[in-house]
């Protein structure tokens, strides 16, 4: 049994996700494809067919499509006429390229975040600033880390109150991610790194955007440090 990616699965282990209540289907198809596409579970290169996705999500072939054509302005996938869809190819040569894209928004987002959050949602922050340190110690899995560093970012996006600032990060984040999937096997273990995401937090919380943009440019910049390192 394999999933459209080519995946193998487990006996009696279930890798049908679910779909959430005020989500739609092609909202669903984009999140799941977007994760596996994220975390190299479909490598580079490989064919995504909708109808085996529509079998595995239990989706019409119609979200998919839309979930497909949304992935392909994200850069994730590349469709060729006659040929199908395929998942994008990672290069490290846009390693530089990106950092730079991400050093000029990231501290900016966060200081953003920092002045306009509403007093209900720096709670939140500070609550999930508590959660990473909770989780932290006891994360040893480096895909599990590099979720959870997701969440961070995308925490934050949302804090901006920019959807259209939120959407070009996420894209961003989602392409610097690719890269790190394709080198998480020589890394370190990456739990110091995300543990920045704790102290950045709680500035944002506390409404200090200019600890919050440096905090931020030195995420961004150790992150690129970190990569090159083992290239």
């Amino acid at each position: 049994m394999a999933n459209a990616g080519g995946l193998p699965a487990e006996a009696g282990v279930s890798l049908v996700p679910q779909r959430q209540d005020d989500e739609s289907f092609a909202d669903f198809a984009y999140r799941i494809l977007c994760d596996e596409l994220i975390v190299l579970d479909i490598k580079p290169g490989e064919p995504l067919n909708d109808e085996v996705i529509s079998r595995r999500l239990g989706v019409g072939r119609t979200p998919i499509r839309e979930a497909m054509k949304r992935l392909e302005s994200d850069h994730l996938v590349v469709a060729y006429p006659r040929r199908g869809t395929f998942a994008a190819g990672v290069d490290i040569k846009d390693l530089a390229e990106i950092s730079e894209i991400r050093h000029l928004l990231e501290p900016a987002a966060a200081a953003r975040a920092a002045r306009i959050a509403s007093p209900q949602l720096r709670q939140e922050l500070r609550d999930f600033a508590r959660e990473v340190g909770q989780l932290l110690p006891g994360m040893q899995s480096q895909q599990d880390l590099m979720r959870l560093d997701m969440r961070v970012h995308r925490t934050i996006y949302r804090a901006t109150g920019s959807r259209h600032l939120q959407d070009v990060l996420i894209r961003y984040d989602n392409l610097a991610t690719r890269i790190w999937s394709l080198v998480l096997e020589k890394l370190p273990p990456v739990s110091q790194h995300i543990a920045q995401h704790i102290e950045l937090l709680e500035c944002i919380a506390a409404g200090d955007s200019e600890a919050a943009a440096r905090l931020t440019t030195q995420h961004v910049t150790d992150f690129e440090k970190l990569i090159r390192a083992v290239l």
